[in-house]
């Protein structure tokens, strides 16, 4: 990589937050799931080219580390966005469900086995 490809990639993701470095909400982690509304509010502000990229990703539900690795761009960066766009009502955010060590979700522990043993 190039001294200027370097110098690119790190101005990148500063622009796209609009040089913020903290989230506005903590809604997010790095499993919450997101998805996009559709069809998006009739008020919505246009979102900017990176934010269509993830709002096309949220089609189906997606998890917060997933969209990072997709559009290969740091977790922090697209919880930012991913405030932004949830603060537009162009997606929902769905946290990930509580699990009690004491009782163990069985139904969830079912499908869990169901599901490897389809591998």
């Amino acid at each position: 990589m190039s001294g200027s490809d370097a110098a690119g990639r790190l101005v990148r993701p500063f622009a796209l937050t609009g040089g913020r470095t903290r989230p506005s909400r903590a809604d997010f982690t790095l499993i919450t799931t997101v998805t996009a509304v559709d069809p998006p509010p009739e008020r919505a502000p246009r979102p900017q080219p990176e934010q269509t990229r993830i709002l096309r990703r949220c089609a189906r539900p997606v998890a917060v580390a997933e969209l990072a690795a997709v559009l290969d761009l740091p977790v922090s960066v697209i919880v930012i966005m991913l405030c932004d766009l949830l603060e537009a009502g162009l997606i929902t955010a769905h946290p990930p469900h509580p699990v009690s060590p004491r009782t163990p979700n069985l139904d969830l522990l079912q499908k869990v086995r169901d599901g490897l043993g389809r591998l």
